[in-house]
């Protein structure tokens, strides 16, 4: 590939989440980015309550945001819209500025979309997409699953007709229980008629989209057998038109006072997108890159702010709205920002007529496809532990909140890795039938009489040099099987840093002074910089270093090698 096709693969492309399409998967997504304005324009006008915002502020954040991170977004699936999280991150912050709903009140909200804009462009100006590797496969499963009890639990109660005013997930639990005797048959008839339209056509025709044909289904018969009269709620009516554009209309010395709301925005933000778009895009085995991401998430919050909403989010709950309507790309938002700006136009009187307990039966059936339970047995079939850190995760997302897991679920990833590294795998080289084949690091295994060739699993730093060094002094130390020469393969090994050097190097002058000489095979590039800037090449000595197992062995057995070195005096070394 020549230089100049390089740079013209890197440079960023507009709608590059749509491409490479067929006309197949294109009138699928079309279809899926219908199913999801059916299920989400109600859903985003209850997410109004909770930031504060008038009604019709929902259904703006399913129009320009949409388009925007389509258009500068990497993430075929993930849909930036309205979210629980930020929405009451939002109200929080605002609640005390001015009066709830008001014109004001809307101002303030956007220009906290528009600072949060601002951190995220910082933020891909830096590069910190990175944030989402530190999210392992393991919390990710159990992330969704969390997420997956959480939304479906908040479901249960307009499912039943049973009113629920906690945020709490327990609460919202205990509150259904104490509920049924007064649960409303009618309501649950719905939503229970809802469901199964879903699971069926999701079981007999998958391509088609149950969901919209289940939203359509409860308006009609809504409108025509009279739900409100019989007692079932339905949505509040809305007011439509297309959204004014504009700069929030605040003064100068109220933004200061919204830099911390607009900033633990921001930190959700990053957070539960990168969570919800890697998540996905390990599902499908998809591409991702995180940094253009959290350029499409600028983008979108943008033009939230001049479209007279509030700040938007990727949605974890909305992604797997559109996934399991069959999107394979971001064309289905744009087909469902389409949608919605016809509803604004022309269709907000039939809304009216929707049945609250069909959406929450919509919203539920995606939120049981979220509990990933076939991925947890295979996690707890391989890794028991692992099983144990996504288990954690779900429950954090539970009982405490979707950014609280995604905070953890980065914590456990870190921490995983790090007790990786501090305990890491270590092995004594025997050859069997021609091949090298491990065998536990005990005292007394040897690879050949006198020989022990000892592998260590990772890199040396602080934390686990003195593990290293009571492996090694373990093998060496044995009485019933004397060691002439240690042999450490270091292919694992890529740095050493300062700390761990003088362990080592300690090390070898206990070495010396036991008969027994250090070998290093197996040493990259960057391991031998650190070597040699520590000076540790002279300590162990340059012939004592080979690139391969089999050249050291040879130079063993051939006495090619130079005499045990006369150990130095440890006050010299820390001279030097």
């Amino acid at each position: 590939m020549t230089q100049g096709n390089f740079q013209e693969e890197r440079e960023p492309r507009l709608f590059r989440s749509i491409l490479p399409t067929t006309p197949d998967r294109a009138i699928r997504d079309v279809l899926a980015g219908f199913a999801l304005a059916a299920m989400n324009v109600p859903q985003a006008l209850g997410y109004t309550r909770i930031a504060g915002t008038p009604v019709v502020t929902g259904l703006y954040t399913l129009l320009l945001p949409l388009v925007a991170f389509a258009a500068f977004g990497s993430s075929r699936y993930l849909v930036v819209a309205a979210d629980s999280a930020t929405a009451a991150v939002l109200a929080g912050g605002l609640s005390g500025m001015a009066p709830i709903a008001s014109s004001h009140y809307v101002a303030l909200a956007g220009m906290v979309a528009l600072l949060a804009a601002a951190f995220l462009l910082v933020a891909r100006m830096f590069e910190l997409g990175f944030l989402a590797d530190f999210l392992s496969e393991t919390v990710l499963v159990g992330f969704l699953t969390g997420v997956g009890f959480q939304v479906g639990i908040a479901m249960l109660g307009e499912m039943l007709g049973i009113t629920v005013t906690s945020p709490s997930t327990v609460e919202q639990l205990v509150a259904v229980v104490r509920g049924l005797p007064s649960a409303q048959l009618l309501t649950l008839c719905v939503a229970a008629a809802v469901v199964a339209i879903v699971l069926v056509l999701h079981r007999i025709a998958p391509r088609l989209p149950g969901p919209l044909f289940a939203v359509v289904g409860a308006i009609a018969a809504s409108a025509a057998f009279d739900f409100s009269g019989h007692g079932i709620a339905l949505i509040q009516p809305i007011v439509g038109g297309l959204p004014p554009f504009g700069l929030p209309d605040i003064g100068v010395k109220e933004i200061l006072p919204l830099i911390p709301v607009a900033a633990s925005c921001f930190l959700v933000i990053v957070a539960q997108s990168a969570a919800t778009a890697r998540a996905y895009a390990w599902r499908h085995r998809e591409t991702l890159d995180e940094n253009t991401d959290l350029l499409g998430l600028s983008a979108a919050n943008v033009v939230a702010a001049l479209s007279g909403t509030f700040v938007v989010n990727g949605s974890p709950t909305q992604t797997a709205m559109v996934e399991s309507s069959g999107g394979t790309s971001q064309l289905a938002q744009l087909a469902t920002a389409a949608l919605v700006a016809v509803v604004l136009v022309f269709l907000t009187g039939p809304l009216h007529y929707l049945p609250r307990c069909a959406l929450a039966a919509i919203v539920f059936t995606i939120a049981v496809g979220l509990i990933d339970v076939r991925g947890l047995r295979e996690i707890l079939a391989e890794s028991p532990g692992e099983f144990r850190l996504a288990l954690l995760t779900a429950a954090t997302v539970v009982f405490v909140g979707v950014e609280q897991g995604i905070l953890l679920a980065i914590a456990l990833s870190l921490l995983r890795h790090v007790r990786h590294s501090y305990r890491p795998h270590t092995a004594v080289l025997v050859e069997h039938d021609g091949h090298w084949q491990p065998i536990p690091a005990v005292p007394g295994a040897l690879t050949a009489p006198g020989v022990v060739v000892f592998q260590f699993g990772a890199d040396l730093f602080y934390a686990n040099a003195d593990r290293f060094a009571a492996a090694v002094r373990g093998l060496v130390g044995a009485e019933a099987a004397p060691v002439k020469w240690l042999i450490l393969d270091a292919g694992a090994i890529t740095s050493i840093d300062y700390s761990a050097s003088r362990v080592l190097a300690d090390l070898q002058q206990e070495l010396v002074s036991h008969g027994t000489s250090l070998v290093l095979v197996h040493a990259e590039a960057s391991l031998l910089s650190d070597l040699q800037r520590h000076r540790l090449s002279e300590i162990i000595g340059t012939d004592h270093i080979f690139e391969t197992l089999r050249e050291a062995l040879a130079a063993i057995n051939g006495h090619l090698l130079s005499a045990i070195p006369t150990p130095e005096p440890a006050e010299a070394r820390r001279d030097r």
